[in-house]
Protein backbone atom coordinates (compact mmCIF):
# COMPACT_ATOMS: atom_id res chain seq x y z
CA UNK A 1 0.00 0.00 0.00
CA UNK A 2 2.75 2.37 1.34
CA UNK A 3 5.12 1.46 -1.99
CA UNK A 4 2.23 2.02 -4.48
CA UNK A 5 1.71 5.97 -3.09
CA UNK A 6 5.28 5.90 -3.33
CA UNK A 7 5.29 5.11 -6.74
CA UNK A 8 2.61 7.52 -8.06
CA UNK A 9 4.01 10.29 -6.36
CA UNK A 10 7.25 9.82 -7.75
CA UNK A 11 5.27 9.20 -11.00
CA UNK A 12 3.22 12.57 -10.75
CA UNK A 13 6.32 14.42 -9.52
CA UNK A 14 8.50 13.13 -12.44
CA UNK A 15 5.40 14.49 -14.89
CA UNK A 16 5.49 18.31 -13.14
CA UNK A 17 9.33 18.21 -13.81
CA UNK A 18 8.75 17.49 -17.67
CA UNK A 19 5.65 19.92 -18.05
CA UNK A 20 8.40 22.56 -16.51
CA UNK A 21 11.18 21.63 -19.04
CA UNK A 22 8.84 21.93 -21.85
CA UNK A 23 7.63 25.15 -20.84
CA UNK A 24 10.75 26.14 -20.13
CA UNK A 25 11.86 25.59 -23.95
CA UNK A 26 8.94 27.73 -25.06
CA UNK A 27 10.88 30.73 -22.85
CA UNK A 28 12.95 32.81 -25.33
CA UNK A 29 17.04 33.26 -24.84
CA UNK A 30 19.22 34.62 -27.27
CA UNK A 31 19.45 31.83 -29.51
CA UNK A 32 16.37 31.43 -32.26
CA UNK A 33 14.54 27.85 -31.19
CA UNK A 34 11.87 26.32 -32.86
CA UNK A 35 9.99 25.85 -29.85
CA UNK A 36 9.44 29.51 -29.39
CA UNK A 37 6.33 29.24 -31.79
CA UNK A 38 5.10 25.98 -29.81
CA UNK A 39 2.13 28.43 -27.79
CA UNK A 40 1.34 29.89 -31.51
CA UNK A 41 -2.04 28.74 -32.45
CA UNK A 42 -3.30 30.15 -36.19
CA UNK A 43 -7.05 30.09 -37.22
CA UNK A 44 -6.98 27.39 -39.93
CA UNK A 45 -10.28 26.20 -42.14
CA UNK A 46 -12.52 27.77 -38.82
CA UNK A 47 -10.86 26.77 -36.24
CA UNK A 48 -7.25 27.56 -33.94
CA UNK A 49 -4.80 24.75 -34.84
CA UNK A 50 -1.09 25.03 -33.28
CA UNK A 51 1.33 26.18 -36.30
CA UNK A 52 3.26 22.85 -35.70
CA UNK A 53 0.44 21.74 -37.40
CA UNK A 54 -0.14 23.67 -40.88
CA UNK A 55 3.25 24.75 -41.40
CA UNK A 56 7.14 23.30 -41.35
CA UNK A 57 9.01 25.47 -38.23
CA UNK A 58 12.57 25.66 -39.27
CA UNK A 59 15.92 27.54 -37.41
CA UNK A 60 18.54 27.96 -40.30
CA UNK A 61 20.33 30.43 -38.38
CA UNK A 62 20.80 31.45 -34.48
CA UNK A 63 18.75 34.67 -35.37
CA UNK A 64 16.41 33.24 -37.98
CA UNK A 65 13.11 31.26 -38.05
CA UNK A 66 11.53 29.92 -40.83
CA UNK A 67 8.35 28.63 -41.48
CA UNK A 68 6.79 26.91 -44.31
CA UNK A 69 2.92 26.63 -44.72
CA UNK A 70 1.82 22.98 -45.60
CA UNK A 71 -1.05 25.34 -47.73
CA UNK A 72 0.22 29.19 -48.98
CA UNK A 73 -3.51 30.53 -48.85
CA UNK A 74 -2.66 30.09 -44.77
CA UNK A 75 0.18 32.19 -45.16
CA UNK A 76 -1.76 35.76 -44.07
CA UNK A 77 -3.62 34.03 -41.46
CA UNK A 78 -0.32 32.52 -40.02
CA UNK A 79 1.54 35.86 -40.25
CA UNK A 80 -0.97 37.75 -38.38
CA UNK A 81 -0.83 34.89 -35.48
CA UNK A 82 2.66 35.61 -35.38
CA UNK A 83 2.88 39.33 -35.19
CA UNK A 84 -0.08 39.71 -32.60
CA UNK A 85 1.63 37.06 -30.42
CA UNK A 86 3.44 38.17 -27.24
CA UNK A 87 7.30 37.05 -28.90
CA UNK A 88 7.17 40.98 -30.58
CA UNK A 89 9.00 39.41 -33.67
CA UNK A 90 8.45 41.17 -37.22
CA UNK A 91 8.09 38.26 -39.47
CA UNK A 92 8.43 38.91 -43.61
CA UNK A 93 6.90 36.46 -46.34
CA UNK A 94 7.86 36.32 -49.88
CA UNK A 95 4.44 34.17 -50.64
CA UNK A 96 5.85 31.10 -49.72
CA UNK A 97 7.86 30.98 -46.77
CA UNK A 98 7.91 33.28 -43.57
CA UNK A 99 10.92 34.64 -42.30
CA UNK A 100 11.11 35.88 -38.22
CA UNK A 101 14.31 37.53 -37.51
CA UNK A 102 14.90 37.45 -33.92
CA UNK A 103 16.23 40.45 -32.26
CA UNK A 104 18.80 40.11 -29.60
CA UNK A 105 17.53 40.59 -26.13
CA UNK A 106 17.32 43.92 -24.12
CA UNK A 107 18.77 44.09 -20.66
CA UNK A 108 14.74 44.92 -19.93
CA UNK A 109 13.77 41.95 -21.79
CA UNK A 110 15.98 39.49 -19.83
CA UNK A 111 15.00 40.36 -16.51
CA UNK A 112 11.30 40.31 -18.49
CA UNK A 113 12.09 36.55 -19.24
CA UNK A 114 13.74 35.95 -15.84
CA UNK A 115 10.53 36.96 -14.27
CA UNK A 116 8.94 34.67 -16.23
CA UNK A 117 11.19 31.44 -15.52
CA UNK A 118 10.31 32.82 -11.75
CA UNK A 119 6.82 32.24 -11.66
CA UNK A 120 6.77 29.02 -14.15
CA UNK A 121 9.02 27.47 -11.37
CA UNK A 122 6.93 28.58 -8.33
CA UNK A 123 4.01 27.14 -10.43
CA UNK A 124 5.51 23.62 -10.29
CA UNK A 125 7.32 24.05 -6.98
CA UNK A 126 3.40 24.77 -6.13
CA UNK A 127 2.00 21.51 -8.00
CA UNK A 128 4.69 19.00 -6.36
CA UNK A 129 3.53 20.34 -2.78
CA UNK A 130 0.55 19.53 -3.99
CA UNK A 131 1.00 15.97 -4.71
CA UNK A 132 2.33 15.53 -1.47
CA UNK A 133 -0.53 17.21 -0.18
CA UNK A 134 -2.85 14.35 -1.80
CA UNK A 135 0.20 11.60 -0.94
CA UNK A 136 -0.32 12.53 2.58
CA UNK A 137 -4.04 12.26 2.88
CA UNK A 138 -3.82 8.93 1.10
CA UNK A 139 -1.51 7.68 3.91
CA UNK A 140 -3.63 9.15 6.28
CA UNK A 141 -6.35 7.58 5.17
CA UNK A 142 -5.04 4.48 5.03
CA UNK A 143 -4.15 5.27 8.38
CA UNK A 144 -7.35 5.73 9.41
CA UNK A 145 -8.74 2.59 7.58
CA UNK A 146 -6.17 0.46 9.76
CA UNK A 147 -4.54 -0.67 6.15
CA UNK A 148 -1.47 0.32 7.64
CA UNK A 149 -0.05 1.21 11.04
CA UNK A 150 1.00 4.58 12.72
CA UNK A 151 4.56 3.67 12.16
CA UNK A 152 4.48 2.53 8.48
CA UNK A 153 2.22 6.45 8.13
CA UNK A 154 5.16 8.37 9.72
CA UNK A 155 8.28 6.27 7.37
CA UNK A 156 5.76 6.78 4.26
CA UNK A 157 5.35 10.39 5.57
CA UNK A 158 9.10 10.55 5.76
CA UNK A 159 9.61 9.12 2.06
CA UNK A 160 7.17 11.83 0.42
CA UNK A 161 8.72 14.32 1.90
CA UNK A 162 11.77 13.36 0.84
CA UNK A 163 10.58 12.87 -2.25
CA UNK A 164 9.12 16.74 -2.21
CA UNK A 165 12.41 17.74 -1.43
CA UNK A 166 14.02 16.72 -3.91
CA UNK A 167 11.56 17.66 -6.59
CA UNK A 168 11.32 20.90 -5.50
CA UNK A 169 15.30 20.80 -5.66
CA UNK A 170 15.34 19.76 -9.28
CA UNK A 171 12.68 22.72 -10.36
CA UNK A 172 14.83 25.25 -8.65
CA UNK A 173 18.01 23.54 -10.66
CA UNK A 174 16.31 24.47 -13.88
CA UNK A 175 14.87 27.36 -13.30
CA UNK A 176 18.48 28.76 -11.91
CA UNK A 177 20.30 26.89 -15.32
CA UNK A 178 17.60 28.70 -17.62
CA UNK A 179 17.89 32.05 -15.92
CA UNK A 180 21.90 31.83 -16.41
CA UNK A 181 21.16 31.15 -20.09
CA UNK A 182 18.64 34.02 -20.38
CA UNK A 183 21.30 36.40 -19.08
CA UNK A 184 24.41 35.91 -20.85
CA UNK A 185 25.40 38.02 -23.79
Amino acid sequence: MIKEIQQETKTRMEKAIEDFRHKLTTVRTGRASTSLLDNIHVVAYGSPMPLNQVATIHAPEASMLTVQPFDPSLINEIEKALRSSELNVNPSNDGKLIRIPIPPLTEERRKQMVKVVHDLAEDHKTSVRNIRRDSNEKLKKALKDKLISEDEERSGLDEVQKLTDAFVTKVGELGKHKEEEIMKV
